[in-house]
This record gives C-alpha cells, sequence and structure tokens, in this order.
C-alpha cells in the first residue's frame, strides 16, 4: 500500500511540475509580448524559476521513492 501511495505522490509532483512550468513560460511570452525591451531580463528570470520549480519536483520525486 505505502509503495503504490510513493507512485502517485511522485506522479502528483511531476504533473504539478509540469503545469507550473507551464505557467511560468506562458506568462513570460506575455510579459515579452507587451515590453519586448525586457526580453532578455524576463527570460533569464524565467529560466531561473523553471530551474527551481523542477528542482522541487525532483526533491518531492526522491522523497516519496524513499517512503
Amino acid at each position: 500500500m505505502t509503495g503504490s501511495l510513493s507512485v502517485v505522490g511522485a506522479g502528483l509532483a511531476v504533473i504539478g511540475a509540469g503545469i507550473g512550468i507551464g505557467r511560468i513560460g506562458g506568462s513570460a511570452m506575455e510579459a515579452m509580448a507587451r515590453q519586448p525591451e525586457f526580453a532578455g531580463k524576463i527570460q533569464t528570470a524565467m529560466l531561473i524559476v523553471a530551474a527551481l520549480v523542477e528542482g522541487v519536483a525532483l526533491f518531492a520525486v526522491v522523497v516519496s521513492m524513499i517512503k
């Protein structure tokens, strides 16, 4: 029972990260379309935040697999 719940938890972490990164990307594209002069700064911030979200998802997967 515990093993199957860990897999569900890992799946939810991956799905949540995918949704979060998708929203980050979409919002960044809207921001760059509105203010193209800040595209470089927006893109840099977007990549950093996406990496942090992916790191949290990876951590959640590892923790769910340990238990």
